[in-house]
């Protein structure tokens, strides 16, 4: 991965780029320390491509929100005493 200063970056942006977008990565620094990476979009994620392997099937169903918590007082332990009265 090379390296590129964030005004080096602002002045050839166009340049970086085209790199990046044909498989190139850069590590930007500003005043010498590493801040952010610009690295190419992967083509699928990691579930798409496990489902496109075969190692994986998608979700049939979006994902269920989460139960709403009930409140409660005193500990975990006073809780399940509580239940098993």
């Amino acid at each position: 991965m090379d390296t590129v200063g964030f005004q080096q970056l602002r002045h050839g942006l166009g340049r970086y780029l085209e790199d990046v977008s044909q498989g190139r990565s850069y590590t930007i620094t500003r005043h010498g320390k590493p801040v952010a990476r610009l690295v190419p979009i992967q083509a699928a994620s990691n579930l798409e491509r496990l489902v496109a392997e075969g190692r994986a099937t998608a979700p049939s169903r979006p994902k269920r929100p989460a139960p709403i918590p009930t409140p409660a007082d005193g500990t975990v332990s006073d809780l399940i005493d509580e239940l098993r009265r």
